[in-house]
């Protein structure tokens, strides 16, 4: 995987290439834990239940699913149990989980190893949540989709609709205060800061915004109604949105307006 901007090349050369859901990035971890473990035995029984005692990253991630959203033991087994099952049968999912974690480690500066976005980073659990909850969604069993993004927004703080689409190497920064709204699409490599809304409106209720790849939404940022954001385009802090951003622009301000845009893109109130 490669961006367009070399300084992001640059860091992922950190992470290896062609990676397979039990593959170089688990390794790591795994090392990475072993090391915690050898440094602080204290931690070393949560090292243990989060990452030594599981065979693969799917299995790894089911356990922070469960632990972040169950609030009582059995409650913890049976989301932890459910998001195995995805994942076990949607590899999909686990690659999926291997590149939001690659782009954490890209694109946040404070990251230096893998181990501390997989066991703390709370947007990193939300979004592997939601993937089993897109699952359930699509597979029918609509009432436990929804319970898990219920409890994702009681406990995490990130509400994303089942229904949503969202890519892969996908990064929420912070991530409290994060709606995705119902039909919402999100492409690849898109970045989204906290406080960020992305919904529909009343005068198109079926349509929602669709979010190109490689976008950038400020913190506090509003995106509505039926609307594109076009590739590497970059919505500023506290912008409202609600008209179409082509490529590469930048739109800013409440109403937004477009500026910084490519050669032939105009700059204009949307």
């Amino acid at each position: 995987m490669r961006w367009r901007d070399p300084v992001l090349n640059e860091r992922m050369d950190m992470v290896p290439n062609g990676i397979s859901p039990g593959g170089e990035v688990w390794l790591a971890i795994r090392r990475e834990a072993e090391t915690a473990l050898a440094r602080d035995p204290l931690f070393g029984r949560s090292l243990s239940a989060s990452i030594l005692d599981h065979p693969d990253l799917g299995s790894a991630v089911a356990h922070q699913i469960g632990e972040r959203l169950g609030r009582r033991a059995d409650d913890r087994e049976q989301f932890a149990r459910v998001a195995r099952e995805a994942f076990a049968d949607a590899p999909d999912l686990v690659d999926a989980a291997s590149r939001d974690l690659q782009s954490i480690a890209v694109h946040d500066p404070a990251t230096t190893g893998w181990l501390p976005p997989l066991l703390n980073y709370k947007g990193y659990v939300a979004l592997q949540a939601f993937r089993v909850s897109n699952r359930l969604w699509r597979q029918g069993r609509t009432d436990l989709a929804l319970l898990m993004q219920s409890l994702s927004s009681d406990s995490l703080q990130v509400s994303i609709h089942p229904s949503a689409s969202i890519g892969t190497s996908v990064f929420l920064d912070h991530a409290t205060g994060i709606i995705v709204g119902a039909f919402v699409v999100i492409g690849d490599e898109v970045t989204i800061l906290q406080n960020v809304t992305i919904g529909r409106m009343s005068e198109a209720p079926d349509r929602a915004p669709r979010i190109g790849r490689g976008v950038y939404l400020g913190g506090g940022a509003t995106i509505l109604g039926d609307i594109s954001i076009g590739e590497f385009a970059r919505i500023g802090a506290g912008s409202v949105v609600t008209g179409d951003v082509p490529d590469g622009c930048t739109a800013v301000g409440v109403p937004a307006r477009l500026t910084n845009c490519p050669e032939g893109a105009s700059a204009y109130q949307i």
